[in-house]
């Protein structure tokens, strides 16, 4: 497997992820650019949300600390 696949298949899992929490991100993907370097160092880009995304995106991280 490949960087640009393996950066697609855990944009995919923290997809999954977020939306079992409830959350989603609509701009989460992966950054183009990044992608066509040679060699590809793909980078996962969350964009942009609602302040009330963030907050839940807050908790679910503060629960998974446990704090």
């Amino acid at each position: 497997m490949d960087e640009v696949e393996r950066a697609e298949r855990v944009c995919g899992e923290l997809d999954s992820a977020l939306r079992a929490a409830g959350i989603v991100l609509p701009s989460l993907g992966l950054d183009v650019a990044s992608c066509a370097s040679v060699p590809p160092r793909p980078l996962v880009e969350l964009g942009r949300c609602h302040p009330d995304t963030a907050k839940a995106l807050v908790a679910v991280v503060w629960a998974g600390v446990g704090r």
